[in-house]
């Protein structure tokens, strides 16, 4: 198929998709709102100061744009691909024009919609009510979407090739949650990375939640936090590398785990 071809039926999928999302009340309700929740939650119980103008609060925004990255992307899809195997809708795309890659791409369009919807929710409330301090240059503005762009591509290949792993869409959620939420803990989502044993943290470096979640904190926190992280530095330069090393080697696992039927 022409390449141009793959790309058009690829964003009609993914317009598709995203509108059958935004049917589904319950899922939006959980993908868009329970962010918010935890928010409220962890910012109002935890109110002390990290440190000089840094409130929990904060340090948690950046921390919840990050995993909402994982949780919109590599959660959503390593549950649902699955159960769009089990339901048959995967094996009657198989009968379509439609290739893996433009399937992709709808993938890729789904979540990066829903994911500005929530990063939007999330800023916004973070900035009324938590003081949330907002980029102050364009190179952090920059930065900021740049993380946006290559952590969705990351989490939505990873998600796409993890899918493989569930033996059914039943069980799916059995398998992913408990890893995202580890994932959560260890990255520095609701403790302050620097405060966790060594060896989680080491753990932590191996995979991209810990990296997005340092990526947001040299956005949204000033720069004198950084004094607080292992290397008293954002790296933002190992961020990207390891972002991308992970984009390409999810790629190629998503490429070549993906099956439209268990047959």
């Amino acid at each position: 198929m022409h390449k141009v071809g793959v790309i058009r039926l690829g964003i009609l999928r993914g317009g598709l998709e995203f509108k059958q999302f935004l049917r589904q009340k319950e899922v939006v309700f959980f993908s868009l709102l329970f962010p918010v929740m935890l928010l409220f939650i962890f910012g109002t119980i935890f109110s002390k100061n990290l440190a000089p103008g840094v409130s929990f609060a904060q340090y948690f925004i950046a921390g919840m744009i990050a995993s909402g990255l994982v949780n919109t992307g590599f959660q959503n899809l390593a549950i649902l691909i699955p159960m769009e195997r089990d339901f048959g809708t995967l094996k009657r795309l198989r009968g379509t024009p439609l290739s893996p890659i433009s399937y992709f791409i709808g993938k890729a369009i789904v979540v990066a919609l829903s994911l500005v919807l929530q990063v939007i929710l999330l800023v916004a409330i973070g900035w009324a009510f938590f003081h949330l301090h907002m980029p102050h240059s364009p190179a952090l503005w920059l930065r900021f979407f740049a993380i946006l762009v290559l952590g969705s591509i990351c989490s939505t290949v990873l998600g796409i090739a993890i899918s493989a792993l569930p033996k059914s869409g039943r069980g799916a959620s059995a398998v992913i949650s408990p890893i995202v939420i580890i994932l959560q803990f260890f990255s520095g989502v609701f403790f302050v990375f620097t405060q966790l044993p060594h060896w989680m943290q080491q753990v932590a470096s191996l995979f991209p939640l810990r990296w997005l979640t340092e990526g947001m904190r040299s956005v949204f926190l000033p720069d004198s936090f950084k004094s607080q992280e292992l290397t008293h530095s954002w790296e933002v330069g190992k961020m990207f590398a390891v972002l991308g090393a992970w984009a390409i080697a999810g790629t190629i696992l998503a490429v070549r785990s993906f099956k439209w039927s268990e047959e």
